[in-house]
């Protein structure tokens, strides 16, 4: 059973444009919040992941419009884990109205694993074995036991 996290929110007046309509880039502020709380429903958190040294980077992301939200819409952003390899990770989004789960928006990014200096660097062991598993629906808490 795949593990997928709910984030909802509701669109604020400032991520609209003059029509009303939310702005295209404010979708991928919303999967941001979606895979940030995806990080943290598995047991840990981005913070948590930068203190071990662990950094991500998007490498890649991509958006298909189905309808537009408006100010105000409840939104409710549906994330999963789609893959995970030896140096990243990519997730599946989908954007919809929360109060008739009208499709709004689907959505992916690809994350890379970079150290400091911002040069590609496999993604720690630990790390890789925790997302595998969450990916899965197997949820660790955050000192390992499930």
């Amino acid at each position: 059973m795949a593990f997928e996290t709910i984030s909802e929110l509701r669109v604020r007046y400032a991520e609209t444009d003059q029509m009303g309509v939310v702005y295209h880039a404010n979708y991928l502020v919303w999967c941001e919040i979606g895979r940030t709380d995806f990080i943290r429903r598995a047991g840990r958190s981005y913070a948590d992941l930068e203190r071990e040294g662990v950094l991500l980077a998007v490498s890649d992301a991509s958006l298909r419009f189905h309808a537009s939200a408006r100010y105000d819409d409840p939104i409710a952003v549906h994330t999963s884990l789609t893959a995970i390899g030896s140096r990243g990770m990519s997730f599946a989004y989908r954007i919809v109205r929360a109060d008739n789960a009208a499709l709004l928006v689907s959505a992916s990014t690809s994350l890379v694993s970079i150290n400091r200096e911002g040069r590609l660097e496999a993604l720690p062991r630990e790390v890789r074995t925790w997302l595998e598993r969450a990916m899965q629906g197997r949820i660790l808490s955050q000192d390992g036991a499930a």
